[in-house]
């Protein structure tokens, strides 16, 4: 029986590249580019976004290259339910979301793979770096690095389960950025040479704040800027324009630099400390999907990272109960943020992750 595969075409070069590479393993393939959201929901008037009608010409443009179908998946409710709706709720509650995740979580994979199924393709295929295997001791999926260690998106696929993993095709895994670009120019794709998207693709503007007042409909108010011991230094613009670790747009003076802390919802505080405040050894996780392993069993020494830039750090890890994770690293690590993804590796295998607490 022919194997059949749904590509997620965005209109960039790795998904491009990654049709085609999957085409070449032998698969019935079409290519689908998903509706995200509307620039109405975007608070923009033109398709400058990672969802735009050029970006579905490209794709289209490859598809028809390739002798591919090429179709628009609508998910623009489900995305703003599971993906806007969670970011908007995740600063409100003085946390720093990852929509990506949240994004491949409930869209790219939980959605685009049910759809899949519905209409008869046994696989989803995307243009991520990274590798999936089968550990043929166990049996378990394993999520792995890109080779490509400098574009290895391993971090942003921690959610992933087995049942997802068993269907998922990452043909990039084992290229290089620059091998795929030259894959892409010897096919003649129109992408070639396009730029990667670096923005959330909902808030083009990289203006968070003015992103979050106008979709949900209020204006968040001033409150205390005030110190690790309670000093009062100042009035903040609403904690949704801060996050852990900021320095720079607080509009005060001080002899030293001052960094955000923590904010205090509660209180509708922001908690500003000298740079060593910043530093701590140990963070809760919750929400955890573990991959190479149904469970930790006892301590396990792992390298963690707690934010995608970040780079891993030797760290042990106990898993505390059903849905939730103690690490505890070899040396303090700076602002650990609440709402950012937990992901641990030994090696280039992800063990799993969560999201901090």
């Amino acid at each position: 029986m022919e194997k059949k595969a749904v590509i997620a075409m965005s209109g960039g070069v790795d998904s491009s590249v990654a049709a085609l590479l999957v085409q070449q393993f032998g698969y019935e393939a079409i290519g689908v580019t998903l509706k995200l959201h509307t620039n109405e929901d975007a608070g923009i008037s033109r398709e400058k976004t990672c969802c735009s009608l050029d970006d579905v010409n490209d794709a289209r443009s490859v598809a028809a290259r390739l002798g591919m179908p090429f179709y628009v998946f609508n998910f623009t409710d489900s995305f703003r339910q599971e993906v806007m709706d969670r970011f908007v709720r995740a600063y409100e509650r003085g946390e720093t979301p990852n929509p990506c995740i949240d994004c491949n979580r409930y869209i790219k994979f939980r959605k685009l793979m049910q759809r899949a199924r519905e209409i008869g393709y046994d696989y989803v295929a995307t243009g991520h770096y990274a590798r999936v295997e089968q550990d043929v001791e166990t049996g378990r999926w394993l999520l792995k690095k890109g080779l490509d260690h400098t574009k290895d998106q391993s971090y942003v696929l921690y959610s992933l389960t087995q049942g997802e993993l068993s269907r998922l095709l990452l043909p990039l895994g084992g290229l290089t950025k620059e091998r795929v670009r030259q894959i892409a120019e010897e096919n003649g794709f129109v992408n070639a040479k396009k730029h990667d998207s670096q923005d959330i693709c909902f808030v083009p503007d990289g203006d968070y704040a003015a992103f979050i007042e106008r979709y949900a409909g209020t204006k968040f108010q001033p409150g205390p800027f005030v110190g690790t011991h309670g000093e009062v230094y100042g009035e903040h613009r609403g904690i949704i324009h801060y996050t852990v670790g900021q320095r720079k747009g607080l509009g005060l003076s001080f002899p030293q630099p001052m960094y955000v802390c923590g904010i205090d919802t509660a209180r509708n505080e922001v908690v500003l400390g000298k740079h060593e405040e910043l530093f701590s050894r140990e963070l809760t996780a919750r929400d955890i999907n573990l991959i190479s392993r149904e469970m930790i069993s006892g301590p396990l020494r792992v390298k963690a990272k707690v934010r995608y830039r970040h780079a891993e750090q030797p760290a042990t890890v106990l898993q505390t109960g059903p849905d939730e994770l103690r690490v505890t690293f070899d040396e303090p690590q700076r602002a650990v943020t609440k709402g950012q993804a937990l992901v641990l590796y030994e090696g280039d295998t992800v063990v799993g992750g969560g999201t901090i607490q």
